[in-house]
């Protein structure tokens, strides 16, 4: 008993009170960032949420254009460069797969088309067709929220000889269609 009340027995009384002290408080802080954190993580919609669909509105490009997801990443591409030459082409496609031919194809299957000739010390320039740069605005008014069409001559993913891929993929199309009428609806 004598020990309880000695200088020794005193201090280590201290300490043990502030060590249940301290324990009590880093609990306490814990509850408190706990609370905390419920404030603080509520999620907030993205006001531009444009990539969302950005994989029905590529399978569907490329069924109804006949392209070729390179082909459409390089036509992203040029759709902001009013002209450019085989050098601003070139300088893209070293991030696409190596296509010795992509060029000529796509000149070929006019999408792109020569606006000025070489020659006089000048290089070609050339510049998307009136084709390019409607599909291209048309594959952004689809990431914008613009139905697809569900007929067969204006969506071929519709035909009924369409491949199980695209017979999945027009499934989704029309469950986003059904969406967005909805979404127009509560809009009124």
């Amino acid at each position: 008993m004598e020990f309880e009340f000695s200088k020794a027995g005193i201090a280590w009384r201290k300490k043990q009170e502030r060590k249940k002290k301290q324990k009590q408080e880093r609990i306490s802080r814990r509850k408190k960032v706990k609370a905390e954190n419920i404030v603080r993580y509520r999620r907030v919609e993205p006001i531009l949420d444009y990539m969302k669909y950005w994989r029905i509105v590529r399978q569907w490009a490329k069924v109804r254009y006949q392209l070729s997801q390179e082909d459409l990443d390089i036509l992203f591409f040029l759709y902001s460069e009013q002209y450019f030459d085989k050098t601003k082409f070139a300088e893209f496609e070293q991030v696409l797969p190596w296509d010795k031919k992509r060029f000529k194809s796509l000149l070929e299957r006019e999408w792109i088309h020569v606006w000025r000739k070489s020659g006089g010390g000048h290089k070609a320039l050339y510049e998307l067709t009136i084709k390019a740069r409607s599909c291209i605005t048309t594959l952004y008014k689809k990431l914008n929220g613009e139905d697809f069409p569900i007929s067969e001559t204006a969506n071929p993913m519709f035909r009924k000889n369409a491949s199980y891929t695209d017979k999945v993929y027009r499934k989704y199309m029309l469950n986003l269609r059904k969406e967005s009428q909805q979404l127009r609806r509560l809009s009124r």
